[in-house]
C-alpha cells in the first residue's frame, strides 16, 4: 500500500482538500439531481405536443422547465424542488388537458 504520511510530492496529505472535495461532490450531485428533473420535464413537454397536440403548452413547458432548473441550480434552498414542480404541472396537463 501507499504511504501518504510521507510527502513524495510536495507536500501531499490525505486531508489536503477533503472540505473541498465534499463540496465539489455535493454541488455534483445537487446538479444530476436538477438535470435529470428538467429532463423529465422536456421529455413531458414532448409528450403533451405529441400526444395532445398541444404545442403552445409544450413551449410554454420548455420555457418554465428551463427557468425553474436554473433557479434551482441558482438557489440551494429550491434545489430539485422548482423543476419538480414544473414536472407534476405537465404530468397533469398530459392527463387531464
Amino acid at each position: 500500500m501507499a504511504d501518504t504520511k510521507h510527502a513524495p510530492f510536495a507536500g501531499y496529505s490525505p486531508d489536503m482538500d477533503a472540505r473541498s472535495h465534499e463540496a465539489t461532490y455535493g454541488g455534483f450531485i445537487r446538479f444530476v439531481e436538477i438535470t435529470t428533473v428538467v429532463v423529465i420535464c422536456l421529455v413531458l413537454t414532448l409528450a403533451v405536443g405529441g400526444i395532445k397536440h398541444a404545442w403552445l403548452t409544450s413551449i410554454f413547458g420548455v420555457i418554465l422547465a428551463l427557468a425553474s432548473g436554473a433557479v434551482g441550480a441558482m438557489s440551494p434552498s429550491v434545489g430539485v424542488k422548482a423543476p419538480a414542480t414544473v414536472a407534476i404541472l405537465l404530468l397533469l396537463a398530459l392527463i387531464f388537458y
